[in-house]
């Protein structure tokens, strides 16, 4: 069993690095707030082809002073670079050479609650493009997109057109920024309306600037809870660490796990930080600190639910190991770290849109499955600790079993509650209107995750009485470790522990002297019994002959 055990955690070892390579393969760059653009293709939706250039939450520009060293100061903008369609050699090679315009391409920026404003739903109609009949009440021109500007924010949507002339198999966009005066999640859009355009393709790329830096508008709140978390942990860290030195004599095999955790967790936070701090500073994220911010990530999520899974197994106190399903917990541990880190690439490599993409949800599914039979394991798990501990009437440990026990359940009703918000969150916000508060969602469950790991350091904390709780072998003493307390708190601990020792020392002679008496009191009889079977006759000394209790000590009168 160990060596299949061995053999399946050196497959889906092999496997990840394999898929790591491929996913490395799959995904040329990181991206950022730089939107970048490889020969895409246009999608054909009623009668128009578009393509999504990206989707960001943007602040409103800011009024400061620029300067010649910082003239992207508070300035909140879209910016187009390089922007180039290339359409194919058959349809450019139909067009008359002299002609100025042979084809439109037009990008489009709107904000999402003017997204109405877009294509002729105003006059009851599902066409996007322009057509003829539309364009007889003259509020609209043949072969653009229906646009209607809003009153109260002159130019906006926004609409910047680029043609191709004559032959030409290229079109360039010129080089320009959109300044954003209004905050709101804003998309980008490429769009064109002549069908003979079709196969054209975009390379280039956008970078969507806010106000105070590069960094996307959902995850502008992260890089601060990040930094408060760093602190949070190595505050943490700090007293564990306190905790830890002042009774190391006393420590136990599970004080090492949950340092660890610690230790996890302090740098998990930190890289996310600095990560989100990079790319906020320079507008993309440089492969390394992300792989290694995303690796911590699931290298912690996993340790941290490993972690709660052997303790609730009774590990270093109900049992030395894990025992016989060893093989089983790290096949777990394995699998659900790939899972874990394969959802954490596709989360943080490569373009960043706010707005969710299918191939998320297609991760999501096995983490979600692994953390329900993980939650099912460790019940399970925990009832049958408890169940050990009541049948062994270790009513200390079972207190203590039964306060994680009670904490592990709120933790889980309230997952499930955040779970139904989430999922409610998604199905009534499929455009990200409310973006300024989806930073919520995975701030709660990193909180939740440092909350539980408090917990623990309470429940476990190490204390003068920590190694009474280690786990022992079974011996004929009958001093439990009743009414002791690892963390020491709230328990009388010396006073019962010292009265029950004193207790035993002074009824050790007592006992063992009552042993005594009685065997000199069964050897005495036994003489009495002999005496009295001898003959008559038979001459005994004077004064030799024993009485029945001749033979007893003296203290045994006592």
């Amino acid at each position: 069993m160990r060596d299949r055990g061995s053999c399946s955690v050196m497959v889906c070892s092999y496997g990840y690095i394999i898929g790591t390579m491929l996913m490395s393969y799959w995904i040329n760059g990181v991206g950022g707030s730089i939107h970048e653009y490889k020969s895409e293709a246009f999608i054909p939706r009623f009668n128009s082809f578009f393509f999504h250039g990206g989707s960001e939450g943007l602040y409103a520009s800011k009024v400061l002073d620029t300067t010649d060293d910082k003239p992207l100061n508070g300035k909140s903008f879209i910016r187009f670079e390089s922007i180039t369609f290339r359409r194919t050699k058959e349809v450019a090679s139909k067009q008359n050479e002299m002609q100025r315009s042979t084809g439109l391409v037009e990008a489009i920026i709107v904000e999402v609650k003017e997204r109405d404003k877009i294509g002729g739903a105003y006059q009851n109609s599902n066409a996007i493009c322009c057509t003829p009949a539309l364009a007889n009440d003259g509020s609209c021109k043949v072969g653009e997109v229906i646009i209607r500007q809003d009153p109260d924010n002159p130019g906006w949507p926004k609409r910047i057109q680029t043609s191709f002339e004559g032959k030409n198999e290229d079109a360039k966009m010129v080089l320009q920024a959109v300044e954003i005066n209004k905050t709101g999640m804003y998309y980008l859009y490429f769009m064109f309306c002549d069908p003979q355009l079709k196969g054209t393709l975009i390379s280039g790329r956008t970078v969507w600037r806010n106000p105070e830096g590069y960094l996307p508008g959902k995850m502008t709140p992260l890089m601060t809870f990040y930094g408060f978390m760093s602190l949070v942990y190595l505050v943490l860290g700090l007293l564990w660490f306190l905790w830890f030195v002042q009774y190391c004599k006393d420590t136990i095999q599970l004080h090492y796990h949950i340092s660890a955790v610690i230790g996890l967790g302090m740098c998990e936070m930190t890289l996310w930080f600095f990560e989100y701090a990079n790319l906020n500073a320079t507008g993309s994220r440089p492969m390394g600190i992300t792989l290694w911010a995303v690796t911590f990530s699931a290298f912690k999520k996993t340790v941290s639910r490993l972690l709660l899974l052997v303790v609730s197994m009774g590990y270093g106190v109900m049992r030395p190991t894990v025992g016989a399903i060893t093989s089983k917990v790290l096949f777990f541990g394995v699998t659900y770290f790939v899972a874990s880190e394969a959802l954490e690439l596709v989360e943080h490599l490569g373009n960043i849109n706010d707005f969710s993409g299918n191939a998320r949800v297609f991760l999501v599914l096995p983490v979600s499955v692994l953390d329900a039979c993980f939650i099912l394991w460790m019940f399970s798990s925990l009832s049958d600790t408890l169940e050990k501990l009541l049948i062994r009437r270790s009513m200390a440990k079972l207190a203590l079993y039964r306060k994680f026990t009670n904490s592990l359940a709120v933790s889980v009703l309230f997952s499930v509650a955040w779970i139904g918000y989430e999922l409610y969150f998604n199905a009534s916000d499929p455009l990200s209107e409310l973006w300024q508060r989806a930073w919520i969602i995975p701030a709660f469950w990193t909180m939740l995750a440092y909350i539980l790991l408090v917990v623990i350091c309470i429940l476990w904390a190490p204390s003068n009485n920590a190694t009474r709780y280690a786990y022992l072998e079974e011996s004929g003493d009958d001093l439990d470790e009743e009414g002791i307390s690892l963390s020491g708190n709230g328990v009388k601990v010396a006073t019962e522990l010292e009265t029950k020792l004193e207790r035993k020392e002074r009824m050790a002679p007592i006992q063992l002297q009552q042993i005594m008496c009685l065997g000199w009191e069964k050897i005495s009889r036994r003489a009495s019994e002999n005496d009295a079977c001898l003959p008559s006759n038979h001459s005994i000394p004077h004064g030799s002959r024993s009485s029945p209790f001749s033979l007893i000590p003296p203290d045994c009168y006592v």
